[in-house]
């Protein structure tokens, strides 16, 4: 399933690069500098905050799929500068299908594997990138941004992980009545 939607990602990113450089000739992707941390944190915040917490909290694999749309959505704002041409649109193509593994990943109750392999993805592109010289890499950003988005992350996996307990003990208690 992870390759299936990987897959349609990819190549939408493929298609979408030929008809965004025929349509926008001045079009330049963005390349902003990452961090090792930054790209593996990327996975528990996002998957928790877009996905796995509105899952938990309404229960509507429909809402799921409205902030899934969203979260897809920001990543065309992963560039310094907000001017049409600098958008982000290959990294929305790609990151689209993803949301439909996301989104059945949760509503399967397997949201960690979610979390996972988005981390690993996320890595495995930061040293695709970093090896190809494609974008500047480090392992952290400024001490202080790191460790606000490690502990964020942290405190959202405990949320999501809070409220998936809070409903298998919902769910254990409907059941037994």
């Amino acid at each position: 399933m992870l390759f299936f939607y990987h897959g349609i990602g990819i190549g939408l990113l493929l298609v979408g690069s030929a008809v965004i450089e025929q349509t926008l000739p001045d079009h330049e992707e963005p390349s902003l500098p990452h961090s090792l941390i930054g790209v593996l944190v990327a996975g528990p915040f996002e998957e928790t905050l877009f996905f796995g917490i509105p899952f938990y909290v309404f229960g509507n694999a429909y809402l799921v799929l409205a902030t899934g749309v969203i979260w897809a959505g920001t990543h065309i704002f992963n560039t310094n500068a907000y001017e049409f041409n600098s958008l982000a649109f290959n990294n929305m193509l790609f990151v689209l299908p993803s949301l439909f593994f996301s989104l059945r990943t949760w509503v399967s109750g397997k949201g960690w594997f979610a979390v996972v392999t988005h981390s690993a993805w996320n890595g495995i592109f930061f040293a695709a990138g970093c090896s190809s010289g494609e974008f500047t890499c480090t392992a952290i950003d400024d001490t202080s941004n790191s460790m606000i988005s490690v502990a964020l992350s942290a405190g959202l996996i405990a949320a999501t992980y809070a409220l998936y307990k809070r409903r298998e003990n919902n769910e254990r208690q409907r059941l037994a009545a």
